[in-house]
């Protein structure tokens, strides 16, 4: 089905009532009894008269036969005009009978106009009727063909954008190609893609800027640290006050060098602060919205969740719970259980995968900036998901508490009511 097929459709349609309409006002003219016939109906009645009850009905239209008084004599079949003033009304025609120059009786022939008139517009209410049907269902068609090829795309491609401008691009935009917004949404997955991959070179650029800080920081402070050491030394060898001074103001200097240095090898970490985060009170039945949203291979069966109202950022939430399916679609490729709970004060979301885990001892690196398990072996990845994640969550008063399950990595979101 497509739009050109639907409107064609509805244009035919609507030329076959227009022409049905046409055709019944130019062409249905009252049908004019035939005076032939009328005679010939006459002329036996007449001849019968007499003897009516033996009559025989000659012709194809129905009539009534009555005398002078109003008796009827004869009828061809029930339900016609008996009468004169029925007659009248009906528009039936009415002939005198006569035998030897004298009238005696009536013979009213049934008009049928009507009748033909009330099929003729019985037929073009029914073709009228059935168009009408026919172009309701295909109006309701229509409808559920846009929602479902326009309407609902669009609304994807608005949500996909508010994740893209969130800073999530991992989660790819699920579409067909082949429907009105084919080549658009190939065209925004591939900015999708390239801006991960501008994102990954960006962690990576970081990362290797970490190390050269790193790097930088001791090799500049071993020999801060010589000559703070020299200085002590020929602080206390001094037997000169003012030469003691001096290297009191030499160790001074190098505390102040170390401090500098230190302070350069932090700066890199404080980037993160510049992420606005704003919480405010939304109904929990979002959040089973948000972890349908991120659950976009469907490998969780997302639960009731308890009616309550939470104090959250509905953006910066939705990015947690992306980066969490993310990382067990990209670590665990398992199925995933998600139970909601509300304990004290606070909705608690728990995300378990069948991965495995990770090593005891990595578990409180994984929330570190660029730390990643050592079970990634060549997935892609910056090791920047569960720390902005984590830091999503204390801006919002809440908490991220990654812990091994039962079955793999539990990841336990916790969300503050609203006060």
């Amino acid at each position: 089905m497509n739009n050109r097929k639907i409107i064609t459709a509805l244009l035919l349609l609507f030329v076959v009532e227009t022409a049905s309409l046409i055709y019944f006002m130019t062409n249905y003219t009252v049908k004019e009894q035939d005076a032939v016939l009328v005679n010939e109906i006459l002329q036996s009645v007449q001849e019968d008269f007499d003897n009516i009850e033996s009559h025989n009905k000659t012709a194809e239209l129905d009539y009534v036969v009555i005398d002078m008084d109003g008796a009827v004599l004869y009828r061809t079949r029930t339900g016609l005009s008996e009468s004169i003033n029925e007659a009248v009304i009906h528009r039936d025609t009415v002939l005198d009978i006569k035998n030897n120059s004298s009238i005696v009786g009536k013979i009213i022939i049934y008009n049928d106009s009507k009748g033909v008139f009330d099929k003729w517009r019985d037929t073009i209410m029914v073709v009228i009727l059935v168009s009408i049907l026919v172009q309701c269902i295909l109006c309701i068609g229509y409808i559920i063909y846009l929602n479902y090829s326009v309407i609902r795309p669009f609304h994807r491609l608005k949500n996909f954008a508010q994740r893209v401008a969130g800073g999530n691009l991992d989660i790819p935009l699920d579409m067909d190609r082949q429907n009105i917004f084919g080549a658009f949404t190939e065209s925004f997955d591939i900015m999708r893609s390239e801006l991960k991959k501008a994102r990954i070179a960006e962690a990576e650029a970081n990362a290797s800027k970490k190390e050269l800080v790193a790097k930088l920081s001791h090799d500049i402070k071993t020999p801060v640290a010589s000559i703070k050491a020299a200085a002590e030394v020929g602080a206390e060898l001094a037997g000169d006050e003012k030469l003691k001074n001096n290297y009191i103001q030499i160790i001074s200097k190098t505390d102040q060098i170390n401090t500098l240095v230190t302070n350069l090898f932090t700066a890199s970490l404080e980037e993160l602060t510049q992420i606005s985060v704003s919480p405010y009170d939304m109904e929990s039945s979002e959040i089973k919205t948000l972890l349908e949203n991120s659950d976009y291979l469907q490998y969780a069966k997302i639960p009731q969740i308890p009616d309550c109202v939470i104090y959250a950022d509905g953006l910066r939430l939705q990015q947690v719970f992306d980066n969490i399916f993310a990382n067990s679609y990209k670590y665990a490729g398992t199925p995933i259980d998600v139970m909601v709970l509300k304990k004290a004060n606070r909705l608690e979301v728990c995300i378990e995968d069948y991965g495995g885990g990770v090593a005891a001892e990595e578990l409180p690196l994984l929330k570190e900036k660029f730390r990643r398990g050592a079970n990634v072996q060549n997935i892609e990845g910056a090791g920047l998901g569960l720390y902005i994640s984590d830091y999503f969550m204390q801006e919002m008063k809440g908490e991220l508490i990654l812990e091994n399950g039962n079955h793999g990595l539990k990841v336990t979101v916790l969300i503050p009511f609203s006060i």
